[in-house]
């Protein structure tokens, strides 16, 4: 097997993905500017559409786009692509951003006096910490909603557990290596829970079952018992407390 020399690579470029779909890739690097590019293609690609194509995904640094084989050749919609990709502008806005309440430690903030340990830190720095950043949103994927956040504090990049635990809730807060997260579902996991959050990123009963979208920003607001309560019995009736600023 012969292994491809990525360094000789150029980007932008394009690869089949099976006989439906494409990818193109934009960099061989994760970065902000990439990764808004490809979201900033995506955004233009829906409000433009190209005849044929049925859905486009974005990722760190590439966009898979699906095509019906029946109205365009992947081969034509690789130089579409190509020809779009040229003529995109990223503005440079930062879009919306959530600000997510949480409640820290509990049942569910499993590592969250562990992490302090390993930091050096209190937890109340550690918190404060994991507050002060502007996360963005690069990619939903593994699980339905599950955004995966850039813009972790270096300090707080901790390595996921060798062992995974069997079921992490929903809401949870996680740190997973360089990466923050909020569980979508319920599932495994082997990343680092230090909290939960009242609100649900995925719910299928609500028009728009996907709260995140890449592209996005999130900042985390830390919350009492009480409050964590109250938002939990507005979510419960319906009500969920979901609120957007200017990122």
């Amino acid at each position: 097997m012969t292994v491809p020399d990525h360094a000789n690579l150029t980007y932008p470029r394009i690869a089949a993905s099976g006989d439906r779909a494409v990818v193109i890739e934009l960099s061989d690097q994760i970065s902000e500017e990439t990764n808004m590019r490809v979201v900033a293609l995506a955004g233009d690609l829906e409000s433009n559409p190209i005849a044929g194509i049925v859905e486009t995904v974005p990722t760190y640094r590439s966009l898979l786009v699906s095509y019906d084989p029946l109205i365009v050749r992947g081969r034509d919609l690789s130089v579409l692509l190509l020809e779009r990709l040229s003529g995109i502008a990223v503005d440079g806005s930062r879009g919306r951003r959530l600000v997510v309440p949480v409640l820290y430690g509990g049942d569910v903030g499993l590592d969250l006096n562990e992490m302090a340990e390993m930091k050096e830190m209190s937890v109340a720095d550690l918190i404060a910490m994991h507050g002060s950043a502007d996360y963005r949103v690069y990619m939903i994927g593994f699980a339905p909603g599950f955004a995966y956040l850039g813009g972790l504090p270096e300090k707080l990049h901790t390595p996921r557990l060798a062992v995974p635990r069997q079921r992490i809730e929903a809401s949870a807060i996680g740190i997973g290596g360089k990466q923050a997260s909020i569980n979508s579902v319920p599932g495994p996991s082997g990343w680092r829970f230090i909290g939960r959050t009242p609100i649900k990123v995925f719910d299928p009963a609500r028009s728009d079952a996907f709260l995140l979208k890449a592209g996005d920003h999130v900042r985390f607001r830390a919350i009492d018992k009480d409050e964590a309560a109250a938002l939990d019995a507005a979510v419960a009736s319906g009500a969920p407390h979901i609120e957007w600023e200017d990122a």
